[in-house]
């Protein structure tokens, strides 16, 4: 009985380890994007004669 207790409060600790490994992941890759484009628009940004 408690093995089986045990064992779903394991994989729900888990699950959560790898969700906010997931998360953590999405934010970082998130962030890079948005800084290389805005990087390429302020390079962009030169070329124009406004």
């Amino acid at each position: 009985m408690l093995e089986k207790i045990y064992n779903k409060v394991m994989s729900a600790g888990v699950s959560s380890i790898v969700c906010g490994i997931v998360s953590i992941v999405v934010g970082v890759s998130t962030g890079v994007i948005l800084i290389v484009s805005g990087a390429k628009l302020l390079a962009a940004k030169k070329d124009m004669d406004l």
